[in-house]
């Protein structure tokens, strides 16, 4: 592996720079979007146990903050429990933009990655034809300058695909992975809003 390094030149290293942020992101994200992360089994139905049985306290809200970026939308909402049924929506919306700006961290550092590593390979490639050309003396061809340049021109192209596309894959898994979430979240707010107004009308 580092005879290929050592073959590739310098530009390979901005590659594998790239690399090793982008295999550290992936892995961060896939433990920080873990759906038990965000969304934990039964947040609702114990929320709204806990509303039932002692309505709502600071205590409750200080806990679920805390707790997950779905229980942080369910605390933005009961906050306002005193308020209409549209000021608790428009509370848990503006909630939820921020719990979607921090569950999308890093991706936008990924997806530039998969966009800039086959640019960071061309340039490896065009370094490598200026040392082909250089390899060119009115005495001859240098087969090891030769050697050289289509070494560099050639590595530094299948290393940057290698890291773009694996990258860019993870990208949009994760984008998608994030907006499954979102509209989970959003459908398990809305029974909130509907269950505990539906109970004040009925008290």
């Amino acid at each position: 592996m580092w005879a290929i390094i050592n073959a590739a030149g310098w530009p390979i290293w901005t590659i594998i720079i790239a690399s090793v942020v982008a295999v550290t992101i992936v892995l961060e994200r896939f433990y920080s979007l873990r759906t038990a992360l965000i969304i934990p089994p039964n947040l609702l139905a114990q929320t709204l146990q806990e509303y039932r049985r002692a309505a709502v306290s600071q205590n409750m809200l200080t806990e679920l903050r805390g707790h997950s970026p779905l229980g942080r939308l369910f605390a933005a909402g009961l906050r306002q429990l005193g308020s209409n049924r549209d000021v608790m929506k428009e509370a848990i919306e503006d909630e939820g933009r921020i719990v979607a700006h921090q569950m999308e961290r890093y991706l936008t550092m990924l997806g530039t990655i998969a966009a800039m590593a086959p640019l960071l390979g061309l340039l490896g490639t065009v370094i490598g034809m200026i040392e082909i050309f250089g390899s060119q003396s009115p005495g001859g061809t240098d087969p090891r300058a030769l050697a050289h340049g289509i070494s560099i021109a050639l590595y530094n192209t299948a290393f940057g695909l290698v890291v773009a596309i694996p990258s860019m894959f993870f990208y949009r898994h994760f984008r998608s992975r994030v907006d499954g979430l979102l509209v989970e979240m959003e459908a398990q707010t809305v029974h909130l809003v509907e269950a505990v107004y539906g109970e004040r009308r009925g008290d």
